[in-house]
């Protein structure tokens, strides 16, 4: 029996009209807001953690993310996350990670 973290209190319902950023991820789509990520599950949602991941985000050698870069920014724990191309992606080191 797998555990997870449900999402306590989420009465709203995502989709593609509700005005949150949706990303793919693995064999769900998160939606994005409040600084944290969750998708559906059944009869509710879960909080998705992918803190533990670290995969580098493969040709974004010639683009830098920042506050004018065209991207939308998501806050994500410690670091701030940028939405494109249906990818998180967050400055590590001298490259960007997947979200």
């Amino acid at each position: 029996m797998s555990t997870h973290t449900v999402h306590e209190a989420h009465d709203h319902l995502h989709g593609d009209d509700c005005g949150h950023v949706a990303v793919t991820h693995g064999d769900h789509v998160d939606y994005l807001h409040d600084g944290h990520a969750h998708h559906a599950h059944g009869d509710h949602w879960d909080e998705c953690d992918v803190s533990g991941l670290h995969v580098v985000a493969e040709g974004h050698d010639d683009h830098v993310h920042g506050p004018d870069c065209g991207h939308e920014a998501v806050p994500h724990g410690d670091h701030v996350d940028y939405l494109h191309d249906g990818h998180r992606h967050a400055a590590h080191g001298d490259h960007y990670d997947e979200h």
